[in-house]
């Protein structure tokens, strides 16, 4: 494991879950995967409006880049037809490839941007591509900063 990997598990285990923010699917361009951009106020006081946007950009980006239908993909299409759908499993889809990279770029935001402010970004994939879940820890020494503990209360799923 690597120091940044143990540094999610050490936050996971030695702050307390505090509250979550649902980031939902933005649905005005039709149903391509996309996010919205509105800053949630719950980060206010951990996290830069800039670097929030910043993410559900790279992400939304990301998804659009998934969905783009190019000769690559009508190639699959035609591959998987021919070999009754047998060419998946030796073979990964574009779609599947830029999944990949999204899980990778969700794991280096976490490392490098959010577990530092106490924060934690879920893959979308493991949400049903449905919402960009932020889990808001608290440190359970007390050294908080912000001093909200009834904050956030009842949201959930």
């Amino acid at each position: 494991l690597s120091p940044q990997a143990h540094d999610l598990q050490e936050l996971r285990r030695s702050a307390s879950l505090a509250t979550k923010v649902f980031v939902q699917r933005d649905y005005n361009d039709g149903t391509l995967c996309q996010f919205q951009t509105k800053f949630p106020l719950e980060l206010d006081s951990r996290l830069e409006r800039q670097l929030f946007e910043e993410t559900v950009k790279t992400l939304n980006g990301f998804y659009t880049e998934a969905e783009k239908i190019g000769g690559s993909s009508y190639l699959e299409g035609c591959l998987a037809c021919a070999t009754a759908y047998f060419i998946f499993l030796c073979m990964e889809t574009h779609y599947e490839k830029v999944l990949k990279k999204i899980s990778k770029y969700i794991q280096e935001q976490n490392e490098q941007v959010y577990a530092p402010r106490g924060l934690l970004l879920t893959d979308p994939v493991e949400r049903g591509m449905r919402v960009i879940e932020i889990s808001i820890y608290e440190d359970r020494c007390g050294s908080t900063s912000s001093g909200s503990t009834s904050s956030g209360g009842g949201g959930g799923r």
